[in-house]
């Protein structure tokens, strides 16, 4: 079965006070410390939204067929600086399967 995850952040304005250049840097450490060791198991791709919400800045789309990855992925994430420094707060996970209905329809026909 193949998971489609979005997980919806905030940015807290401490982030905002650190230096573009430094939010880069930081970024390149998500990329590579949080992401890197899941690359061949999840794929992961950012979006920014602040400006069409107000319940979060971002948000992750994170797509994979290994559950167990992705939870140990988010596991990472909430160990990270990005968390722990405050900069970023999850305000929302949402799963589904990709076309479970066939997957649910082949075994049970």
């Amino acid at each position: 079965m193949k998971y489609g995850i979005v997980i919806r952040y905030e940015f807290d304005t401490s982030w905002l006070r650190l230096s573009r250049e430094e939010r880069n840097q930081k970024q390149e450490i998500f990329q590579k410390e949080i992401v890197g060791p899941f690359v061949d198991r999840l794929s992961v791709r950012h979006f920014d939204a602040e400006a069409f919400s107000t319940g979060y800045s971002d948000f992750l789309i994170v797509e994979t067929d290994d559950i167990k990855s992705y939870y140990y992925f988010v596991e990472k994430l909430r160990d990270s600086e990005f968390i722990a420094h405050g900069w970023a707060r999850i305000r929302d996970i949402s799963i589904g399967v990709q076309d479970g209905y066939r997957e649910y329809e082949s075994d049970n026909s």
